[in-house]
C-alpha cells in the first residue's frame, strides 16, 4: 500500500513539473514574442526616419518645379494617373512633418499646371503626394546629391507635354501691334518729306524688327552670387533685365523677351534654346557676380572663348557660372523637353565677330556709368553664350562681393543707367551693323 502511495507521489510530482515546465515555456515565448515585436516596431520607426527639412514650389510659364530637401536621399516612385489627370509621387520610410504639412498651402491659384497638392499617410511605411492637375503633364523626378548650402534634393518637375512657344508669347505681348504702330509713324513721315519716287513704285512699307533675348541669370534653386549682407544675384539679374526689356520694347522698331521672369530656376541649354526658338537677334545674359576678394570692382563684358580664358579671374566666373546647373538642378538623365537638338559648339566666325563687336559697344556705354573691372572686352568659356548663330554677350553689371558696389545694385536709380547703357551699346552696335532682313518683317499695310 505505501509502495503505492509512492508511485502515486512520484507520478504527481512528475506531472506537477511537466505543468510548470510547459508554463514557463509558454510564458517564455510570450515575452519572446512581445519583445521581437517591441524591436521591429523600433526598426521600423528607426528606418522611416528620413527627415524632409525644407520644401519648396517654384512655379513657371515653362514647368512648375517641386523640391523636397532632406538630410538623406529619398527612395520614392512615380506614378501618372487619368480621369482626372494626377501625379503621385510615394515616399519610402519619410516621417510626415510639419514642413511636410504645409506644401499644399504652397501650390497658388495661379499656378498653370498643379491645381491641388494632397498629402498623407497612404500605408506603413508609404508617405503618399497626389498631385490634382489642370492638365496633362510629362513629370520627371530625379535626386540631387549635396551641393553648396543644399542637402539632398528630390526634385520633382511638371513639364507640359507641348512646351509653349516663346515667340507667340511674345507676340501676344502686344508688342508687334506697338512696333507696327510706331513704324507706320515714322514712315509716313519719310514719305511726307520725300519729294520724288523713282519710277511709280510705293517707298518700302516694311521695317525690321529687332528682337532682343535677355536673359537674367541664376534664379530658383539657384541664387548665383550671395553677398554678406544676403542679397541674392538672382534677384538683381532680374530687376535689371526687366528694366532693359521695358526699354527696349518702348524703341519703335525693336523687341525684347527675358528667358525668366520670376524666381525660378532655368538650365542653361534651355536658356540657349528659348533665345533659338524666339529667333534672336542677340542674346545678352545680365550678372552680378562675386570674387574671393571683396575689392573686386567694376563692371565687364564677356563673349565665349573657345581656347582659353584671358585672365584668371575670368576663367574662375565662367566656371562658377557654368556650374549653376549643379546648384539649380539638373535631371541628367533624362533629355531635357525644351532642347529639341544638341546645341553646337561656335563655329560660326561671323558670329563671333559679331559678338565681339557688340560686347564693345556695349562696354563702352556702361565705361560712362560705372568703373571698368576690365577696360577690354574679357572672353571665358561660358556655357550660356554657345549659341552658333546669335551674337551673344555676358554683362556683369558689378561685384554684389563688393559692399559698395552691392549698393549700387541695390538703387533703382542704378539698375536704370545699366540697362540704358546696354540699350545704348545695342543701338550703337546696330547703327553700324544693321541686322539681315532673313526674318522679323513688320509691315505698315493694314
Amino acid at each position: 500500500m505505501f509502495e503505492r502511495l509512492a508511485s502515486q507521489k512520484e507520478s504527481l510530482i512528475r506531472t506537477s513539473t511537466d505543468c510548470l515546465r510547459a508554463l514557463f515555456s509558454a510564458k517564455f515565448y510570450a515575452i519572446l514574442i512581445l519583445v521581437a515585436s517591441q524591436l521591429s516596431l523600433f526598426v521600423s520607426s528607426t528606418s522611416a526616419n528620413t527627415t524632409v527639412n525644407s520644401t519648396r514650389i517654384w512655379p513657371a510659364s515653362e514647368y512648375t518645379r517641386l523640391t523636397l530637401e532632406s538630410d538623406a536621399p529619398i527612395n520614392y516612385s512615380l506614378i501618372l494617373l487619368k480621369n482626372p489627370d494626377r501625379v503621385v509621387l510615394d515616399l519610402i520610410d519619410v516621417t510626415l512633418t510639419s514642413e511636410i504639412k504645409k506644401l499644399p498651402g504652397k501650390v497658388s491659384a495661379d499656378n498653370l499646371y498643379i491645381r491641388a497638392l494632397r498629402v498623407g499617410q497612404f500605408k506603413l511605411g508609404v508617405l503618399r503626394l497626389v498631385l490634382d492637375l489642370k492638365s496633362e503633364v510629362k513629370p520627371q523626378a530625379f535626386i540631387l546629391k549635396p551641393v553648396g548650402d543644399y542637402g539632398h534634393r528630390l526634385v520633382l518637375d511638371i513639364y507640359p507635354t507641348s512646351p509653349p512657344d516663346p515667340l507667340m508669347a511674345l507676340i501676344n505681348e502686344g508688342t508687334i501691334k506697338s512696333a507696327q504702330a510706331s513704324a507706320s509713324q515714322h514712315i509716313q513721315s519719310d514719305r511726307k518729306s520725300k519729294t520724288t519716287i523713282a519710277g511709280n513704285k510705293e517707298p518700302s512699307s516694311a521695317i525690321r524688327v529687332i528682337t532682343v533675348a535677355i536673359d537674367p541669370g541664376h534664379g530658383g534653386e539657384d541664387p548665383g552670387a550671395v553677398s554678406k549682407r544676403g542679397t541674392y544675384e538672382k534677384n538683381i539679374t532680374l530687376a535689371i533685365a526687366r528694366k532693359l526689356k521695358a526699354k527696349i520694347d518702348a524703341e519703335p522698331n525693336m523687341r525684347a523677351a527675358l528667358t525668366r521672369d520670376g524666381d525660378y530656376f532655368l538650365s542653361l541649354p534651355m536658356r540657349l534654346e528659348k533665345a533659338r526658338r524666339l529667333k534672336a537677334d542677340l542674346f545678352v545674359s545680365i550678372h552680378a557676380d562675386a570674387f574671393v576678394k571683396p575689392h573686386a570692382r567694376g563692371s565687364s563684358v564677356f563673349t565665349l572663348s573657345e581656347r582659353g580664358a584671358t585672365s584668371a579671374a575670368s576663367r574662375w566666373l565662367a566656371k562658377k557660372e557654368n556650374d549653376a546647373d549643379l546648384i539649380g538642378g539638373v535631371n541628367l538623365d533624362t533629355k531635357d523637353p525644351y532642347l529639341n537638338k544638341t546645341l553646337l559648339d561656335l563655329s560660326l566666325s561671323q558670329t563671333r565677330e559679331d559678338s565681339h563687336t557688340l560686347a564693345r559697344e556695349v562696354l563702352s556705354k556702361i565705361g560712362e556709368i560705372n568703373h571698368l573691372h576690365k577696360s577690354h572686352v574679357e572672353q571665358a568659356g561660358f556655357a550660356v553664350l554657345k549659341s552658333p548663330d546669335i551674337p551673344s554677350i555676358l554683362v556683369e553689371t558689378a561685384f554684389i562681393s563688393n559692399p559698395n558696389e552691392e549698393r549700387k545694385l541695390l538703387k533703382k536709380s542704378y539698375q536704370n543707367k545699366m540697362a540704358q547703357a546696354v540699350l545704348d551699346g545695342i543701338k550703337r552696335y546696330f547703327s553700324k551693323n544693321p541686322p539681315l532682313s532673313r526674318s522679323k518683317i513688320v509691315s505698315s499695310a493694314p
